[in-house]
């Protein structure tokens, strides 16, 4: 799944690629374990994250389609949302955002330069979300109405296109790193990032951290994307406990909530090793990490996929420990 030679794949590249591959040297000695760090929190400055990898695949083909207006969703303080709207524009494309909560007003972080960039928003509550589909076709067809070319994106970017991007990831990383690691660690809000790695060369077992919902949900949903991804070229995914698992009771009260426990790790992996975790993702993914190495179920050499999320940091000030 080379994305060099994939017709699907922005020749542009969005991503600044391949990201680094890093030894986490104090908390490794910490943890008593050899920790690695696969930096996707550097893949660009505004588009930072995992989100890029996505949008590669996706937005080359709303540029083939001839489309004009992107559309997508997620949550206030969406990644995905702020990083699609941020490509959207540097593609000349005009982007409209569904967004789960209600107008603060003020905005902040993700909010501030889904703005900036000028992103048409619509909210809608927790209970419309459930319909967030049938909401986002409903503003395509708006946009069709209007004599616009709309492309639909997925929350997280997460189908089978975008997940084409982590199966690109693991391609990268096995041209960077040929040994197996232990166990490698990311995050899950979606599902397409694990169910991309899952695909790719295998470098040892995947663990997706849910951030929100559960393993009974995500599992199915990684499944989901991987058959659609099949029908883009992608290798198959290998039986859930194989090659990968989802493992739940690190997503904290909600979906974006953190607790004291979790901001302590976000704490400790800042003063120990400078790494910036954020408390909506690579925290929690992270806290887990720590948490199941302690308990002596994972160990060796593991490594983490920062799939970044700084900007959710930004207005938590009065959260973060001492």
């Amino acid at each position: 799944m080379d994305r060099r030679r994939h017709p699907a794949v922005l020749t542009i590249g969005l991503a600044r690629l391949p990201t680094p591959l890093v030894r986490l040297a104090r908390l490794s000695a910490d943890l008593d374990i050899d920790l690695w760090c696969k930096r996707d929190d550097l893949t660009g400055s505004a588009l930072s994250g995992n989100k890029v990898r996505k949008l590669e695949w996706l937005l080359g083909a709303a540029v083939a389609a001839g489309a004009d207006t992107i559309l997508t969703t997620g949550g206030i303080q969406s990644n995905h949302a702020r990083a699609t709207a941020i490509a959207a524009r540097q593609l000349g494309m005009r982007p409209i955002l569904l967004l789960r909560g209600a107008d603060p007003g003020v905005p902040e972080a993700n909010l501030l330069l889904d703005r900036l960039v000028g992103a048409e928003i619509h909210w809608c509550t927790a209970e419309e979300y459930r319909r967030r589909d049938a909401l986002l076709d409903a503003l395509a067809d708006d946009v069709k109405a209007a004599g616009g070319v709309p492309y639909v994106i997925p929350e997280g970017g997460s189908n089978g296109l975008g997940a084409l991007g982590y199966v690109a990831a693991a391609e990268e990383l096995a041209e960077e790193d040929g040994r197996r690691f232990d166990g490698m660690v990311c995050a899950v809000g979606s599902g397409g990032t694990l169910a991309g790695l899952a695909m790719g060369p295998d470098r040892g077992p995947v663990h997706g951290i849910a951030v929100v919902d559960d393993r009974a949900t995500f599992a199915p949903r990684v499944e989901a994307i991987a058959l659609e991804a099949r029908e883009h070229g992608a290798p198959p995914l290998g039986a859930e406990g194989d090659r990968w698992s989802v493992v739940d009771g690190y997503q904290g009260p909600a979906y974006g909530v953190a607790t004291p426990e979790i901001w302590d790790t976000i704490a400790w992996a800042a003063r120990t090793e400078g790494l910036v975790l954020d408390p909506v993702y690579t925290g929690k993914a992270m806290h887990a990490l720590r948490c199941e190495v302690r308990a002596g179920r994972w160990g060796g050499r593991l490594l983490f996929w920062h799939t970044g999320g700084a900007y959710g940091l930004f207005g938590r000030g009065s959260e973060i420990p001492p």
